[in-house]
């Protein structure tokens, strides 16, 4: 909010989906009910990208949801007059364009890379990505890496 001067962003992106993690109350009742049997999705991130976004702003939702949900809240949806644009992104269709154009060095991915570690460090590796998600963005683990790399 800050970013925007108070306003929200005009558009969001939901692409984490039912698998939502985190300590909020919201979606620790969404784990319970899940472990129950009670419902499916945990829709934190849904929820927050709705209350994030500006009035008359865009929300996608490419992430996947596989059931109902309830607490949607559809009152503050409406009352924004967003616009919601869902489905999964055809990754097959897309991929083989995609892997040739960085094989052909026309699309440079290096930059998505925050540290190389070694395989055996994939436990540290797996603590930092949760623990650091504005820092790690992506770790690459390879046997035989001995020392953290940035």
């Amino acid at each position: 909010m800050e970013m925007t001067g108070g306003i929200g962003p005009d558009a969001v992106i939901d692409a984490v989906g039912l698998e939502a993690h985190g300590f909020f109350v919201d979606n620790v009742v969404d784990q319970i009910k899940a472990s129950l049997f009670l419902g499916t999705d945990r829709t934190h991130s849904i929820r927050q990208a709705i209350h994030a976004c500006r009035k008359g702003g865009r929300v996608s939702m490419p992430a996947v949801y596989g059931g109902f949900v309830d607490k949607f809240p559809l009152g503050a949806f409406m009352e924004k007059g967003l616009t919601l644009k869902t489905g999964q992104t055809s990754v097959q269709h897309y991929m083989p364009a995609l892997l040739n154009a960085i094989l052909e060095g026309k699309i440079d991915t290096t930059f998505l890379i925050s540290r190389r570690m070694g395989l055996e460090d994939a436990p540290r590796g797996y603590k930092m990505f949760h623990d650091n998600q504005n820092e790690v963005t992506k770790i690459v683990l390879k046997p035989g890496l001995a020392v953290a790399v940035r």
